[in-house]
């Protein structure tokens, strides 16, 4: 039977890559598939990975109606075995439920790939919509890390190494931007609840006397409390 599918996790988890990986597979199986991105980073009609992977896309605008463009595809003697969306993200409410139709009216495998939260740890609402109707959701096995090595579950949004928790909900940006950029970092919950990035944490371990002890006031051999 076929299946929408998505495949959740931070940025930098390997989304893209799996996506490019399952085109690969079937398409080497001589199955035809049309992959849709939304935002990408390498630019309009692009799907790439961080890996330097990178193939042509379909750009989903806002007033894509993915249902009518496969149906007007297929109408015309086109062929399509599968659907990929990548960065499904950025995605209407409306064209999951759209995507949803591809799959039980043309009876063709969706494969979604996005992250669920924002900067500010709130549903997308494509992601929203994703989860109330996939026949499956997939977390990921590639886990991120956080600065401090725990698993990152959360997305920052940063400006000169800094946390923001305020501004639009989408802006196009990666990890490893440049300090003057909107970048993004992926976090543990401990560290995005108290907004410790990788820089504010150096800066932090960097200052002087952050754990200020006067030994001087200790009795010789007992303990120092900090």
């Amino acid at each position: 039977m076929p299946e929408l599918v998505f495949f959740s996790g931070t940025m930098d988890c390997g989304k893209s890559t799996l996506a490019l990986q399952i085109e690969h597979n079937r398409s080497a199986r001589g199955l035809q598939g049309m992959i849709f991105t939304r935002d990408d980073r390498a630019g309009e009609g692009k799907l790439s990975s961080r890996l330097g992977l990178v193939t042509d896309a379909i750009e989903a605008a806002d007033d894509f109606d993915f249902y009518a463009h496969l149906v007007d595809h297929l109408s015309r003697g086109g062929r399509a075995d599968y659907v990929i969306a990548d960065e499904a993200q950025f995605l209407a409410p409306d064209q999951i439920d759209q995507l949803a139709r591809v799959v039980d009216d043309l009876g063709l495998d969706v494969f979604a790939f996005g992250i669920t939260t924002d900067f500010r740890s709130k549903l997308f609402p494509g992601s929203q919509r994703l989860v109330e109707l996939a026949d499956r959701v997939e977390v990921l096995q590639v886990e991120a890390l956080c600065w401090c090595g725990a698993r990152a579950t959360h997305n920052a949004r940063t400006i000169g190494g800094e946390m923001v928790v305020e501004g639009a909900q989408v802006v196009v940006g990666d990890v490893n931007q440049s300090a003057d950029e909107v970048g993004y970092e992926v976090l543990c919950r401990r560290h995005h609840r108290r907004r410790t990035t990788a820089a504010t944490a150096r800066a932090g371990a960097l200052s002087p006397d952050v754990l200020p002890v006067d030994t001087a006031a200790a009795a010789p051999g007992s303990a120092v409390r900090v």
